[in-house]
């Protein structure tokens, strides 16, 4: 790993990086369409009124989450934020227990407890969704410091967006994480906005790989958009991060193609932006990479898509049907014995 800030482009399969297996590949589309359907239907149904609490979804931004998450083992821990649906989808959590808890139904993941913003799922080392900012790195040092001294070898992710780079919690996580040599790998997803603000006018030094280097922390920079170069940069940290190299820094670039939460008009955004960001929609990189290589052919790659679309909406319409959770349910697991 290193730190590449002249050109902000990873070692990809089209700069001379070799080309992933066939299946990984359109493992990696399939779990970038099941993202996309996910999140297009839970766009809909808050906007309908069917979800309740609050959603911030990460359309355009699939390749990160299923680029990292496909790098990682079963037992290795991940902390998400308040955008997390891809995360926890990528990391294995099951669509109908997903769905089920954003319906606030009493089969949901968190039994109806958490939504959207708190979901979560030890079962899978989901360490869960967070609605405070920068929350998933503290919580990252702590289960890589748990790894360490039980000598697991699991590494834990931490994703979180450039907006957090600016919370004490950030630099506190790396420099423990840092001094510590703790196996965890810190993925900022840069999507050019924190909440409604420009981040590039936030700070003087606005690439967050360049801001670690105080801390003594390697640090890559990868198109955010290519889910094979966010796979290939995530394995090589995980390797380093499993042989005692300590944490790692990863920054994706990439773009937020809604507002900040459903209803957002996104005003301060130029017209012209987001155009140019759907232009090299990842799953469209993805998919005209396979239909170029020979893996899949247009019809393959529709027909994927067709299959998450249908997977989602089967997951809604079980949602529907569950029933709500029992009063005497908001007093369980509430408190430790």
């Amino acid at each position: 790993m290193r730190t590449n800030i002249e050109n902000g482009l990873s070692n990809s399969p089209e700069r001379g990086g070799a080309a992933p297996a066939p299946e990984l590949a359109l493992e990696l589309y399939r779990s970038m369409a099941l993202i996309r359907a996910f999140e297009t239907n839970v766009s809909a149904l808050y906007r309908d009124s069917e979800i309740p609490g609050f959603v911030h979804t990460s359309l355009g931004q699939e390749a990160v989450a299923a680029g990292v998450c496909r790098a990682l083992e079963p037992d290795d821990y991940m902390a998400t934020t308040h955008r997390g649906h891809g995360h926890c989808l990528a990391k294995g959590m099951d669509v109908d227990a997903m769905m089920a808890e954003l319906f606030a139904r009493a089969e949901g993941i968190c039994r109806g407890k958490g939504g959207s913003m708190h979901v979560a799922d030890p079962s899978r080392g989901v360490l869960g969704a967070n609605a405070i900012v920068g929350a998933s790195m503290p919580l990252a040092v702590g289960a890589g410091l748990s790894s360490r001294l039980l000598r697991q070898g699991r590494v834990t992710v931490a994703f979180f967006g450039e907006g957090a780079v600016n919370q004490g919690a950030f630099h506190e996580s790396l420099n423990l994480a840092a001094i510590w040599e703790l196996p965890v790998l810190f993925v900022c997803e840069n999507n050019i906005y924190a909440e409604f603000s420009d981040s590039r006018r936030m700070t003087r030094v606005p690439r967050v790989v360049e801001r670690v280097a105080a801390y003594g922390v390697d640090a890559a920079l990868v198109d955010g958009n290519d889910v094979e170069a966010v796979h290939a940069e995530t394995l090589a940290a995980c390797a380093r991060c499993r042989e005692g190299g300590g944490p790692l820094l990863l920054e994706a670039e990439t773009y937020r193609w809604q507002g900040h939460y459903e209803g957002d008009a996104q005003p301060y955004k130029p017209d012209d932006e987001a155009e140019a960001w759907r232009a090299r929609d990842p799953l469209r990189v993805q998919g005209e990479r396979l239909v170029e290589r020979g893996v899949a052919s247009a019809g393959e790659i529709e027909e994927i898509e067709t299959e998450a679309r249908a997977r989602v909406d089967a997951a809604v319409e079980r949602a529907r049907s569950l029933p709500a959770p029992e009063y005497e349910e908001a007093f369980q697991h509430v408190f430790g014995d």
